[in-house]
């Protein structure tokens, strides 16, 4: 599996205020979130509670096919429980879940805010979020399991990516090498292992008391490439790079790909 590190950002020529911002946002809740549980558990997306309009403020017991009955911790909320749409997509739930995303959003947001301008990317950015939260919900509209993670705004950073930059050369950890390949081949790979994924946890019938939201991960991916899609229409093809090139040269010609 190849293990992203730094694409090729030599064509943008903007301050990524807006990806900078998000990315010292997510880390100050982070913070915030180390010091106070309860608000871990009350701003979490919590489906049932969304789906049932009511918020949830004592321990939730569920059973869990090999472990028994699991308390689920909860806590008050937002005063409009619907605001943890909003809230859950910058908190995260340990500090190899917060560098994990940060590191993808570092890569992949200088370059699609670079095309869609600072105002359109945070307008972006939160619809990603919210529509990958959607499609958790739609899934396990009665789970008692918190939500939370950038991960499936990121994902829509990501989907966004692969349609403005399919060619853009990305660098990865793959085995013990570092080695140069098309955004196509590391995205396309990525969403196919969520698909896998996410096709297995609809299928499973069993309760989880947790893990990960594979299907907000594609629902924010398919809001990305959908967005991407638009806006590869209104802001003009992709940006020149030595695979782009290549490929126009001779389309047959896989060697380096």
């Amino acid at each position: 599996m190849f293990f992203p590190i730094r694409d090729d950002d030599k064509d943008v020529n903007i301050f990524p205020y807006v990806t900078n911002g998000i990315l010292t946002l997510n880390v100050l809740v982070f913070l915030l979130q180390m010091s106070s549980q309860e608000f871990t558990y009350g701003w979490s997306v919590i489906p049932y509670e969304l789906t049932h309009g009511i918020d949830l403020i004592v321990p939730q017991a569920v059973e869990i096919d090999g472990y028994g009955e699991v308390e689920i911790p909860q806590a008050a909320g937002p005063p409009i429980i619907w605001l943890t749409l909003f809230s859950s997509m910058f908190m995260h739930g340990g500090f190899g879940h917060i560098a994990g995303n940060m590191l993808y959003l570092w890569i992949f947001g200088n370059n699609v805010e670079h095309r869609f301008g600072h105002k359109w990317f945070f307008v972006f950015y939160i619809t990603a979020g919210i529509a990958a939260s959607l499609a958790q919900i739609s899934v396990s509209p009665n789970s008692i399991v918190p939500n939370l993670g950038a991960s499936g705004a990121i994902a829509g950073v990501m989907g966004a990516y692969l349609v403005l930059f399919p060619h853009n050369r990305v660098n990865v950890v793959f085995l013990y090498s570092i080695i140069t390949v098309p955004a196509i081949v590391v995205l396309g790979m990525w969403i196919l292992t969520q698909f896998v994924s996410g096709i297995g946890s609809i299928a499973a019938t069993s309760t989880a008391a947790g893990g990960v939201a594979y299907m907000a991960h594609i629902g924010g991916f398919l809001t990305g490439v959908t967005v991407g899609m638009i806006g590869r229409q209104l802001f003009g093809t992709e940006p020149d790079s030595v695979l782009f090139r290549q490929y126009e040269r001779d389309a047959r010609d896989y060697r380096i790909w």
